[in-house]
């Protein structure tokens, strides 16, 4: 009897560790929970069990974490699994349309599940933590998203790496706190889309202005003079030179001149010209010359020649003067603006004698000696004793009336 009593008990004991433990696994699928009894730890038998099946889109979770179907999961009492099922989430991007099939739990995990390297800067709208169980299910989600692009900006001597989903280089700029003040501007313009290269240049600008004084030369003007005798010149006044102030604009772009212009002159002081007088008093005065007695109110330096009416080993001969009388000793002939003022009047040149002004002697005067010039007729060459030279010239009484014309005679 002990014995027997001794095998109940063993048998007793050895029983409940020979009996299958069964799990408790609870399925949330399509809106129902599914309760079954495993005795194994293998996801996919529970979904046989519960009759549920997975489409290749569609996930299992557990514990928030997506888990293989032939996945040995840890040992427990108990589990909780929920099959989520794909949506269609319709993207639209800048390269159009695309749909995607998808089981993610949010908007951001859908797009990189299905390819899009997603950046911070990527503009996603709703935002990537948005879950998908929270977009309308009524028809299908729609997503917008614009990828950011890579940016080098190049500003102040450096360089600044950022992205941007921006539609333009000035609002990229303005993302990334740079500002263009004053005359800054930037390569390409604020107006243009991002660039392809990804390259967008900021330049400084700065402008200055400068002013400078400059001197203005003066002139110088004549002025006749009632105080100064005939043929003198006197300084009545000095000159003086003006000032102005000339308005320079410089424009520097990154600290480098890149124009310099002259925008105004301000002039600040005219000029003074220097005025010369010119005699105009004629003061009649006597002198012997040569022996004579001769009384004259003017006496310039003349270059004198001598002519006669035939060229010199030709047959041409011009007796006339431009007065109608014959060349001949005794009359005179000065370039033609004098000869108009001065026709009749009488002359005494030392070394010739007494001589009328009857002659102009014509384009010789820019030729040769200009205005300083007095050509001496003779009747033939024969009577000429003398060869070119300057000689004073005196200018006879009674003084011309039209004395005023004279003037201008040096």
């Amino acid at each position: 009897m002990r014995k027997l009593a001794w095998l109940i008990l063993a048998l007793l004991l050895i029983l409940p560790a020979c009996q299958r433990v069964e799990t408790t696994v609870t399925i949330l699928a399509d809106g129902h929970t599914y309760l079954i009894n495993a005795g194994d730890r293998i996801p996919a038998k529970w979904l046989s069990q519960a009759k549920l099946t997975l489409g290749n889109e569609d996930r299992l979770i557990y514990h928030g974490t997506t888990i293989q179907l032939d996945e040995v999961l840890p040992k427990k009492s108990s589990y909780t699994l929920t099959v989520r099922r794909a949506m269609e989430l319709t993207v639209y991007t800048p390269d159009g349309q695309k749909k995607l099939l998808t089981s993610a739990l949010t908007v951001g995990q859908a797009l990189e599940e299905s390819g899009y390297a997603l950046q911070r800067a990527d503009r996603l709208d709703p935002p990537a933590d948005t879950p998908l169980d929270s977009l309308d299910s009524s028809s299908p989600p729609i997503e917008n998203y614009r990828p950011s692009q890579e940016l080098t900006i190049t500003i102040d001597g450096n360089e600044m790496q950022i992205r941007s989903t921006a539609a333009s280089v000035g609002q990229a700029l303005a993302e990334s706190g740079i500002s263009l003040v004053g005359l800054d501007y930037s390569i390409p313009s604020e107006s243009n889309p991002l660039p392809g290269d990804g390259k967008i240049r900021v330049v400084r600008v700065s402008e200055s202005v400068a002013l400078t004084e400059s001197s203005i030369p003066y002139g110088t003007r004549t002025e006749l003079s009632a105080d100064l005798e005939l043929d003198q010149q006197a300084l009545l006044q000095g000159g003086e030179p003006g000032l102005k102030v000339i308005r320079t604009r410089s424009r520097n772009e990154d600290g480098i001149q890149v124009s310099q212009a002259s925008e105004r002159e301000s002039i600040v002081r005219l000029p003074q010209d220097r005025v010369l007088g010119i005699g105009t008093k004629v003061v009649i005065r006597s002198a012997v010359v040569d022996g004579v007695n001769i009384e004259y109110w003017r006496a310039l330096t003349l270059y004198a020649t001598p002519y006669v009416p035939c060229v010199p080993g030709t047959n041409d001969c011009h007796y006339g003067t431009a007065s109608g009388t014959r060349v001949r000793k005794g009359e005179a002939a000065l370039v033609y603006p004098w000869y108009l003022l001065l026709a009749g009047e009488r002359v005494f040149v030392p070394g010739y004698g007494f001589a009328n002004i009857e002659d102009n002697n014509g384009a010789l005067t820019s030729a040769y000696w200009g205005t300083y010039w007095i050509d001496l007729g003779y009747a033939k060459l024969e009577d000429i004793d003398w060869v070119n030279h300057y000689v004073t010239v005196y200018f006879l009484t009674p003084v011309p009336a039209n004395i005023a014309d004279l003037y201008i005679m040096p």
